[in-house]
């Protein structure tokens, strides 16, 4: 018997915008959808977003899950959090967010956390136009052949929730949990995503460049643009160009996404600023 928090049972047994939202041909919104699992795995998520086109904003979400407690509670509180925020705000949003707004999740229950998680960064990209990249159909880039979890799935969510034995990776991804033969891989990733302690400042250094060119897409796709200036210590200067420097929701995209993904990426005590 799992040990939930109240707030679990409450969105399980009350769940919140459990349905579906129809493109009603608004010109002033748009509808997205994001869907992963799979039923055959035994859980799967589809998440609606209705977008206020010219704010960038979530105005509506809904959700369609086959799963258990954790999975409809998860999405409850997803849906929740999500509505008011722009997409950046809301790409910020962690699987480790969603279980703390849900006072906790059993660790064996994480994995709908992470799903949530993964289900909304595909209904913004899906809006943005931005294609992920796709690993299921190439065999050699999966690790996990059972769930379907390629390496660098992994290596996210890896490095975002800290995690260090190849237990803690089933409990969030269910990688490892079938046949088994993928745990020396999986063990061999953990290794690789621990920075060594005495990092060098050019490692440092290469390692934000990286990050930040991985964002790139993204705030190209809305005309902005990221481009790193200095690095003196923990502070990390860019520059924000197009969209990105003049808009209202400048400080949300350093802050909220830029920042953030650096923290998570290279160093938990790196600030960002724009020059």
């Amino acid at each position: 018997m799992w040990n939930y928090s109240e707030k679990v049972l409450e969105l399980f047994y009350h769940p919140r915008n459990q349905g579906v939202i129809e493109d009603q041909g608004e010109p002033e919104y748009a509808v997205s959808r994001g869907e992963v699992g799979s039923i055959a795995c035994g859980d799967a998520l589809r998440l609606h977003l209705k977008i206020e086109i010219a704010s960038d904003k979530i105005v509506d979400a809904k959700f369609q899950t086959f799963g258990c407690t954790s999975a409809i509670a998860s999405s409850s509180a997803l849906t929740e959090m999500v509505k008011g925020l722009t997409l950046d705000e809301a790409l910020a949003i962690t699987n480790r967010d969603i279980a703390n707004y849900l006072g906790g999740l059993p660790e064996q229950k994480m994995h709908c956390s992470v799903m949530g998680q993964e289900a909304l960064e595909k209904a913004i990209y899906n809006y943005r136009g931005i294609a992920l990249p796709e690993h299921e159909e190439d065999e050699g880039s999966l690790v996990c052949t059972c769930f379907g979890v390629s390496g660098e799935r992994l290596r996210k969510v890896i490095k975002e929730n800290r995690l260090t034995t190849a237990e803690q990776v089933m409990s969030y991804v269910k990688a490892g949990g079938g046949c088994g033969s993928c745990l020396s891989v999986i063990d061999d990733i953990l290794a690789s995503c621990h920075f060594p302690a005495g990092m060098t400042n050019l490692q440092k250094i290469n390692k934000i460049q990286t990050t930040l060119e991985s964002l790139r897409p993204y705030l190209q796709a809305d005309g902005g643009d990221v481009e790193l200036f200095d690095v003196e210590n923990d502070r990390v200067l860019v520059i924000l160009k197009g969209a990105c420097g003049s808009c209202a929701s400048s400080l949300d995209t350093l802050k909220g996404l830029i920042e953030e993904r650096l923290r998570q990426e290279v160093l938990a005590s790196l600030t960002v600023e724009a020059v």
